[in-house]
């Protein structure tokens, strides 16, 4: 068995965000979310029917919650615990260069 590192390969050209499914298995799905400046389009929202963990783990990101007055601004390391139909759109991430994500769905 040969390792896999999460930064390789990422594209040089990336016109739109990459999510790559990672493992899968049960109700379980670990994914790599790989953006470039990408953000969420005018008037989107995630309303997941899964819980989702994801954090930030190179770049850097900005998370809007519906209701709040502000984006969650995400660094390296930085993580959040979304649940279920709890609505959210990414509101900006790192526009010169690669901000690296690991997202896990599951359900209770």
């Amino acid at each position: 068995m040969l390792p896999v590192n999460l930064f390789d390969p990422i594209p040089e050209s990336l016109p739109d965000e990459l999510v790559e499914v990672l493992a899968r298995g049960g109700d379980l799905r670990i994914e790599r979310i790989v953006s470039r400046g990408h953000s969420s389009p005018a008037g989107f929202w995630y309303d997941q029917k899964t819980w989702e963990w994801v954090m930030v783990v190179r770049g850097a990101a900005g998370v809007f919650f519906e209701g709040d007055a502000e984006a969650v601004c995400l660094a390296p390391g930085d993580y959040l615990t979304i649940p279920p139909h709890c609505r959210h759109r990414v509101e900006w991430t790192d526009p010169e260069g690669d901000t690296v994500w690991i997202a896990v769905h599951w359900t209770e």
